[in-house]
Formats: C-alpha cells, sequence, structure tokens
C-alpha cells in the first residue's frame, strides 16, 4: 500500500517454522506512521505468531524486522505498547494503583489522570480489580497500553466479549488515540471493528498475506455485487433485461448488481414501491469470506 506517510515498521520476508509447518511464509509488510493497520485472519492462519514476531515476543526463522528503519533495540520496548487479549491483573490492586504500578517499567510515562480520563475510568479508580466489569477490564488494559506514551500501540482482539455499548466506547477511545498521530496495529475477528477503525488491512490465511488495502478498496476489488431484494408481488415487468443477475425464489426476487444506481433507476421507471426492497451492499465480512472461505477452522 502506497502513502505519504514515513514507515514506521518493516516487515521483510518474515518465516516461522515449527516442524514441518511454516507458519509464517515468507511475509513483507511495511506499516506506515499514523495509520491503524488491521490484521485479519481465520484462526491458524498466523497472524498471532507474525504479531509476537514483530513485537519481539517470539524469534523468527528468517527473515527481518526494522523499527524506524533500523533494528529492533532497547527503545522498542519504551516506545511499543501491548494490549494482549488475555491479562490477568492482580486482584488486591486498584485500578490507580495496577496504573502506578505498571508505570515503573517505563522511562517515561503519561500521566495517570491523563489516562483516567481518556480511559473513562474515574468511577472505578478506586475500584478492586476483580470488581470492574469486562468493558472497565479492557479500558484499563488500554490504559496500561498507553502508559509510556508509545508510538507504536498494538491490539490484540481489543473487544473480545463486550456488548455493542461497550464495544463502541473502546472504539472511540481508539480513534482518539489514532487522532493523536500514533500507529495502531489491530488484530480482529470482528469485521465491522476492522472496517470502522482501520485505514490498511492485510488479510492472511496459511501463513501468507493473501490480500491487502484500504476497507473500501478491498471491498471495490473483491465484491462489487451489491443484492436488492423485493417482494415477488411487485411488478418489475420483463425481469430479463434489469440491470444485474436475478434470481427468484417462491416470494422474492433477488438481483446482485454492480450498478445499483442503474438498477434502482430501472424499477423506479417501472412504477415499483421501493418501500419494500431492501439494498445490501458487500462489507469487509464478505471479502473475508469470499478469500479465506466459510468452512469452520478449529
Amino acid at each position: 500500500m502506497k502513502s505519504d506517510k514515513k514507515p514506521l515498521l518493516d516487515v521483510e520476508n518474515i518465516t516461522k517454522i515449527y516442524g514441518n509447518l511454516h507458519a509464517v511464509d515468507d511475509v513483507s509488510l511495511t506499516i506506515f506512521q499514523g495509520t491503524c493497520f488491521g490484521l485479519l485472519g481465520p484462526n491458524g492462519a498466523g497472524k498471532t505468531t507474525l504479531i509476537e514476531i514483530i513485537e519481539n515476543i517470539i524469534s523468527h526463522s528468517s527473515g527481518a524486522v526494522f523499527y524506524k528503519g533500523e533494528p529492533r533495540k532497547a527503545k522498542f520496548k519504551q516506545e511499543v505498547g501491548i494490549m494482549f487479549q488475555q491479562t490477568a491483573l492482580l486482584s488486591f490492586l486498584t485500578v490507580a494503583d495496577t496504573l502506578k504500578t505498571f508505570a515503573r517499567l517505563y522511562d517515561h510515562t503519561e500521566s495517570m489522570e491523563t489516562l483516567i480520563q481518556l480511559c473513562h475510568l474515574e468511577d472505578v479508580k478506586a475500584q478492586l480489580n476483580d470488581k470492574i466489569s469486562g468493558g472497565q477490564k479492557q479500558r484499563l488494559l488500554l490504559a496500561l497500553a498507553l502508559l509510556n506514551r508509545p508510538e507504536l500501540i498494538f491490539l490484540d482482539e481489543p473487544s473480545t466479549g463486550l456488548d455493542p455499548q461497550a464495544r463502541h466506547n473502546l472504539w472511540r477511545i481508539i480513534n482518539t488515540v489514532k487522532s493523536q498521530g500514533r500507529t495502531i496495529v489491530l488484530t480482529t475477528h470482528y469485521m465491522e471493528e476492522a472496517e470502522h477503525l482501520c485505514d490498511d488491512i492485510a488479510i492472511m490465511d496459511k501463513g501468507k498475506i493473501i490480500a491487502r488495502g484500504a476497507p473500501a478498496d478491498l471491498i471495490q476489488t473483491h465484491c462489487k455485487r451489491a443484492t436488492l431484494t423485493l417482494p415477488r408481488t411487485k411488478r418489475v415487468g420483463n425481469i430479463h433485461d434489469l440491470a444485474g443477475f436475478v434470481r427468484e425464489t417462491s416470494d422474492q426476487l433477488v438481483i446482485r448488481t454492480e450498478n445499483v444506481n442503474a438498477l434502482i433507476g430501472q424499477l423506479l421507471s417501472r412504477g415499483v414501491d421501493m418501500s419494500e426492497v431492501n439494498v445490501r451492499t458487500p462489507t469487509l465480512e464478505d471479502v473475508f469470506l469470499k478469500l479465506t472461505g466459510r468452512s469452520l477452522r478449529d
């Protein structure tokens, strides 16, 4: 993906082999400053392995990772924040004490007041960690990832298990962080989350990157057709000259088209009442399923 921003991370020909398994198979990618980069893939695709290599948690079999154009050095740990999918917190500490304890790990830290306000922890800062809700815990984990004022932030499945309200609240915080010019690397199984937050997305499967681009570009490239559904009771005249592929069921006409405006124009010109017509445009989930398949993977 081309960008006028500076590269922050360069991943060059990374491979990770476990026995006969190529968990990551010769992957190269560049992540630019100030962007939210999403890495998507089904279970077993290799994305967690790749992210942990980039984070310098596990070693790679071959290849190289560069941060700001150089091999990762000690400053990498000081300039990176990580929000793991699962983190055990000490139950006997309060939210505020947890932030103070983790702050001792870094040379430079954000003020407690700023983090508590940003992550909406004002009402629970005196609560013990085992007494806060799932949404409050995720916001605390995000605050911990932001403690060291990181330039690069890894978010691993940040909204897993959250209800829609808590999820959208977390998204607003992430968007605020993104607006500060920081770089975010996001892994998620929620396609809506990726579509909402990410500027740039790579889809990974069987250890390789199989598609990459902005969400809208991926949809336009791989799933151009929208689906328009209307009851069979609607009189539409000759269905064979409509701007799309028509499939008839016992009670519906289902039309797949690459030109929604032309199709709707045809229906309106024939006097079709559009109040019962449903138009579904492709989403990132459609792209994901088309490229990786619909079969369940363990």
